[in-house]
């Protein structure tokens, strides 16, 4: 790579030079920091929200960065892509604001995913102060996330307000673009075809797939439609796919679980247009960090070291900036 800081090409040399394991550098591009004094109302608030993952109780503390520091040893994570954490919807800017000054007195994170509501009257504000002063450089991405239908509900029509088909919806992520920033994009698999309708129509934006389109289970149909809808994205090169999130409710977080979604993505986006990432602390929920990585790292080891570098750091440092 061209243009790395220090640090990371003295990492990359290091782990080239070694193929150690341990000395592999990691850019976790898709996780959380959060404190409880500030307005999550799902982590803060009872009853708690329904949650895919089932019951999160566990995960309804602070995670800031010396409790990830503390789970991801003997791991070599030298850069952090925060995700926004539903913060309180009626003051987005709140979060970044927080987080920028966790940046400045810890060190971490390096980049953030900010909220935004596409539909709402003050997304273009929110852009502008996202592309200003002093978040430029710091704020990489928004996050919206569209309305879905449950999988037995989904039409092909589908097209309500909020949704990805929404006019105020497009409307607002039309904008993007011209304040450089990208969209994550988390939506359930059988709405992938609203989300190849984004990237075609607006190929200035890049397009970041959170989550691997949430396959959910590992039923052999689920995972064959679950490829099929991520392959009508594979044509658009501004679409990318973090591979984060992956866990399935009530079962152990597992590589030979996780083999068939890591296997295939690699397979149809190719390496140069796939993260790892680690979803925490949501994730700690059916994986602890340590292991998440270490499983990363079992499930790649027939690729060759520069193949990994992406994987694991390269791609993410490219996407978001981190040079």
């Amino acid at each position: 790579m061209n243009e790395v800081s220090p640090d990371l090409a003295h990492a990359r040399d290091e782990f080239l030079a070694s193929g150690d394991d341990a000395l592999l550098p990691i850019v976790d591009a898709h996780h959380h920091f959060w404190d409880l004094r500030n307005p999550h109302p799902w982590l803060t608030e009872l009853p708690r929200i329904p949650f895919r993952y089932g019951d999160y109780e566990a995960i309804c503390k602070d995670f800031l960065p010396a409790d990830y520091a503390a789970n991801c040893a003997p791991h070599r994570v030298l850069r952090h892509v925060v995700m926004e954490g539903e913060w309180t919807p009626q003051n987005p800017a709140g979060e970044v604001v927080w987080m920028k000054s966790l940046a400045t007195r810890c060190g971490k994170p390096h980049a953030m995913a900010a909220q935004i509501w596409l539909d709402r009257d003050d997304a273009e504000d929110l852009m502008r102060l996202y592309a200003s002063e002093p978040f430029r450089g710091f704020v990489r991405s928004v996050r919206h996330k569209p309305a879905c239908a449950a999988r037995e509900d989904y039409r092909p029509d589908w097209a309500p307000p909020r949704s990805m088909r929404c006019p105020l919806w497009r409307q607002g992520y039309a904008r993007l673009a011209s304040f450089g920033l990208m969209f994550e994009l988390q939506a359930p698999w059988w709405h992938m075809a609203e989300a190849a309708e984004l990237a075609r129509d607006f190929p200035e934006t890049p397009l970041v797939i959170n989550h691997a389109g949430l396959p959910g289970t590992r039923d052999e149909e689920t995972l064959r439609r679950w490829r099929e809808a991520m392959a009508l994205l594979t044509s658009y090169p501004n679409v990318h796919v973090k591979i984060s999130g992956i866990g399935v409710r009530g079962e152990a977080w597992t590589p030979e679980q996780q083999a068939p979604v890591v296997d295939a993505l690699i397979a149809d986006f190719g390496v140069a247009r796939c993260l790892f990432a680690s979803n925490h602390p949501v994730d700690a929920i059916v994986v602890k960090l340590d292991r998440l990585w270490s499983g990363f790292k079992e499930l790649t080891r027939q690729l060759i070291p520069e193949q990994r570098l992406a994987l694991f750091c390269d791609n993410a440092v490219a996407l978001y900036g981190l040079r």
